[in-house]
């Protein structure tokens, strides 16, 4: 009965963003690997390359597409029912571990978390597989404390058949989204193994935790399945051996590891105003409640909280090569139930802190932070499509035939007409970024290109502007790819051309750079060759 309710809600608060073009990993990835599914039926990316993420969302995605038609609005509606359904999960494990009051509260500042907020009609693999993970954290959590209690001695019938195959099923799906989903049931069987060991005298109990065991180390069946078909059809296991080094082994470093921490742990409690309730969290722990005040989330479901959190912190700070806050994303719930139920427990007017956790919430979806991030993270992804839609729009109605220098993700959206940004695909050049390097490299080869279409390819505050991540700028360069693009202006300098077009929206920017070229011709006599 909630669910149309929670849909409807995400539908109509992301109304203006429903048919907006393709952005960054979508188009780089996601929605061509759907595309051609869809098209073609293959499970193996033809016209992008393969990385072996799981296929679900394109299946998905295709699946929705047969009855929706392939349109963007398409796309972001069947996101918006996946964000719904993930925002139930978050209602049914919040309130069957505290009030349906908290639950509530849990659902409303999920779901206006700024990156939760941007990520719900992204068709990124993130949030299919949070929406699994928290449908399954959901079963596996749901269940009475005494299971845990070596004193209760409780009996099977504390944890159904049916929960703990939904519980299977729900990880599985997951890790079919995203690979990497699977950190979370391996920490909870790590976490049942752990207490099988604790409990190996009390026979129940031990066959209990061997139960679950067994449960939560089942999604490694179906992910194994599908990296086996996947080196099958492309002799790679983990997808082509770039992304494999970018993602993975280029990380172990012991320096970048623990840099990785940091950051993460920042994501994880201050990144977009998620310091105000952490904050008040912190605060609210100094009121002194009565001895025998029933805790605010049973401690043995509180404790395999608690290892999710730190097992999802550690890998995610050596997993990616891009510390992408929506890897993330079934976590931020966590955090917030136990913010609100600490609230609940220890501060009568709790719902005061709520609403000031919101208000700081609803202004980082639109105000920027003092450091640089993703602009996914918010809706500045939102004025990066804008820009490029009418960079290309320019370019399509100026220089329809040119070939354009540019970096990804503009080399996508200019060449596959698919994407939402052209009508008819545009001849590209790829250069990485604008920084000075490849504008040098680009100069050197003029003759390749008749136009340029630059952008801002991180943000980054401006100069004049207080910036938090300053200090580490070369820490940022050295391992997180962190660059300073060119103005137009410069690269128009650098390159000799001119700057035919430019727009700005907020800290983000884009521009077109047009080069006249002097050309040798001669005539020649009809027959002639």
């Amino acid at each position: 009965m909630l669910y149309p309710l929670f849909f409807v809600g995400i539908y109509l608060s992301h109304y203006r963003l429903l048919r907006l073009p393709y952005f960054w990993d979508e188009a780089g990835y996601y929605i061509p690997a759907a595309w051609d599914f869809f098209r073609l039926g293959t499970l193996i990316p033809q016209t992008t390359t393969t990385n072996a993420h799981p296929p679900l969302p394109s299946i998905l995605l295709a699946a929705w597409w047969h009855l929706s038609g392939y349109v963007v609005s398409g796309t972001r509606t069947l996101v918006c029912m996946v964000a719904a359904a993930a925002l139930l999960g978050v209602f049914k494990l919040a309130k069957s571990l505290t009030t349906t009051a908290v639950a509530a509260a849990t659902v409303i500042l999920t779901a206006i978390y700024p990156v939760w907020f941007a990520q719900s009609t992204l068709a990124h693999a993130d949030i299919f597989a949070a929406a699994f993970t928290l449908w399954g954290l959901a079963f596996y959590l749901d269940r009475p404390t005494s299971v845990y209690s070596v004193e209760d001695r409780p009996t099977l019938a504390g944890s159904t058949y049916r929960k703990r195959l939904y519980t299977a099923l729900m990880f599985s799906l997951a890790a079919l989204s995203k690979e990497t989903a699977i950190v979370t049931p391996l920490a909870l069987a790590l976490w049942e193994a752990l207490l099988l060991i604790r409990d190996r005298r009390e026979r129940i109990l031990r066959r209990l935790h061997a139960v679950w065991l067994c449960i939560l180390l089942a999604p490694i069946l179906p992910l194994a399945a599908w990296y086996a078909y996947h080196y099958h059809q492309t002799g790679f296991v983990f997808g082509n051996p770039e992304f494999l080094r970018y993602n993975a082994t280029a990380n172990l470093d012991a320096y970048r590891i623990a840099l990785c921490l940091w950051h993460r742990l920042l994501h994880l409690t201050t990144h977009m105003n998620m310091f105000v309730p952490v904050v008040c969290t912190i605060a609210v722990y100094f009121i002194p409640v009565t001895p025998d005040a029933p805790p605010a989330i049973p401690k043995p479901q509180l404790k395999a909280i608690g290892v999710v959190l730190l097992a999802n912190w550690i890998a995610f700070s050596i997993l990616g090569g891009a510390l992408l806050t929506r890897y993330l994303l079934p976590m931020y719930p966590l955090i917030l139930l136990f913010c609100l139920a600490t609230w609940h427990r220890r501060l009568s007017q709790w719902w005061a802190i709520t609403a000031l956790s919101a208000a700081a919430f609803l202004a980082g979806i639109w105000i920027n932070p003092p450091y640089a991030f993703a602009p996914e993270d918010n809706l500045t992804y939102r004025d990066f499509i804008v820009l490029h839609q009418r960079a290309v729009r320019f370019i399509d109605q100026h220089y329809p035939q040119a070939t354009v220098l540019t970096a990804w993700p503009a080399t996508s959206e200019l060449s596959r007409p698919e994407l939402g940004y052209t009508n008819h695909p545009i001849k590209t050049v790829a250069i990485q970024n604008f920084a000075m390097e490849e504008i040098q490299k680009a100069a050197a080869d003029p003759g390749t290109y008749d136009v340029a279409f630059i952008f801002s390819t991180k943000w980054d505050p401006p100069p004049n502007r207080i910036n938090l991540a300053r200090r580490n700028r070369s820490a940022d360069t050295r391992y997180f790819d962190f660059h300073r693009d060119l103005s137009p202006s410069e690269v128009a300098a650098l390159l000799h051309g001119d700057v035919v077009w430019q727009a700005h929206r907020k800290e983000e920017w884009a521009a077109v750079i047009h080069f006249p070229r002097i050309v040798e011709a001669s005539l020649v006599a009809p027959g002639k060759h």
